[in-house]
């Protein structure tokens, strides 16, 4: 039997295989928030297909680092009913499902917020660099507000969390030196620039205890001037690890670029475009390394796998249009995914109509 396909545990969390539903923007919850009927559909038919951990979109902690309209909300205890009704139905389909926190700092966006950003230096360029610059004690009560949204989060029956480290979004803009210009203790080289992630890390445990499993998605690097670099992010990574995470799930780039979501996989070559870096932080990591970015194909897993690259494979985009893509796999079924990578599914999404696939439904309809 294929390892991949193989029960492992996280801290206690059980998984039924090494496939990751990686973090999506679905556009399904409700205005404020909320999880919607059709949003908890969508994470069952993950936990049908056999997904070993769904994680969820990005959710943010406080209002004013939505980055996204219709994005779930965990900023108050209003949201844990219909988060509890969704995590209860995953678990009646014998899905595990973790949230993944976020704030966007300097990409919150006004318009959806109605509140301004708060950022961590002044930098031109982005849609919040009108934002006012965070204190010290601006940033005690955003470390705070990880630490309440991650209470909830077990309340509503999650069986882990995320935290959102990666892609442009507030923990990453600690991080990555193009975004973080601060000459206080939260600025400077990369072991004051991880203080803030360690001590959100530190305020979860004490609300969730050390046996609930906390992950972060981190960029390996930000492919933009002056961010973040591969070595600087696995230094943050083996801090991280000290500071007890228990997985990590490495990307790179940002959703200003783009160069997060790559179009045009169309060879193997062209798949898991951050494995060169995930074999750098495997040889130095011991928790466990989740690859996502571009992987398309179960032989390539399984490779990757074999050869020190990853322990799990996480996937976006594949699951918008096979939300069986596992069990397809698990079954014998092992032609590489239908997903074209052409970014078409985004179309619906930014028109404020939620996420799908839109070749497939085209298809559907020929049918």
């Amino acid at each position: 039997m294929s390892k991949l396909f193989q029960a492992t545990t996280i801290n206690g969390m059980t998984l039924a295989n090494r496939f990751v539903r990686s973090a999506t923007w679905e556009g399904m919850a409700a205005a404020d928030g909320t999880c919607t009927p059709e949003l908890q559909e969508l994470y069952v038919q993950l936990a049908r297909g056999e997904v070993g951990l769904i994680i969820t979109s990005h959710t943010y902690v406080r209002r004013d680092g939505m980055g996204s309209p219709r994005q779930l909300g965990l900023s108050d205890d209003t949201f844990i009913p219909g988060l509890r009704a969704m995590t209860d139905a995953v678990h009646r389909h014998n899905g595990r499902v973790a949230v993944e926190l976020s704030h966007a700092g300097i990409l919150s966006n006004e318009k959806v917020t109605g509140l301004p950003p708060v950022v961590l230096s002044k930098v031109d360029g982005y849609v919040g660099s009108g934002g006012r610059v965070m204190t010290a004690e601006d940033i005690q009560a955003i470390i705070e507000a990880f630490g309440q949204a991650a209470r909830r989060a077990k309340a509503a029956g999650f069986d882990a969390i995320q935290i959102h480290g990666a892609h442009g979004f507030l923990i990453n803009q600690f991080l990555s030196p193009a975004f973080n210009r601060r000459t206080d203790a939260y600025g400077g080289d990369i072991a004051h620039r991880a203080k803030a992630v360690l001590e959100i890390l530190a305020t979860m445990r004490s609300h969730v205890g050390s046996d609930f499993p906390i992950l972060i998605k981190m960029n390996s690097e930000d492919v933009i001037d002056g961010g973040l670099t591969v070595n600087d992010s696995l230094q943050a990574a083996l801090m991280l690890e000290r500071a007890g995470v228990d997985a990590i799930e490495l990307s790179g780039g940002t959703v200003v670029t783009g160069d997060h979501c790559r179009k045009d996989i169309d060879s193997e070559e062209k798949e898991a475009y951050w494995r060169k870096a995930a074999k750098a932080f495997k040889e130095k990591l011991a928790v466990p390394l989740i690859l996502v970015g571009g992987i398309r194909s179960v032989q390539l897993a399984e490779k990757l796998h074999a050869d020190g690259y990853a322990d799990y494979f996480s996937m976006s985009r594949p699951f918008i249009r096979e939300p069986n893509l596992v069990a397809r796999w698990a079954s014998g079924d092992q032609r590489k995914a239908a997903c074209l990578s052409d970014n078409l599914c985004r179309g619906p999404l930014m028109a404020g109509g939620g996420i799908y696939c839109v070749v497939e439904k085209e298809q559907q309809k020929k049918a």
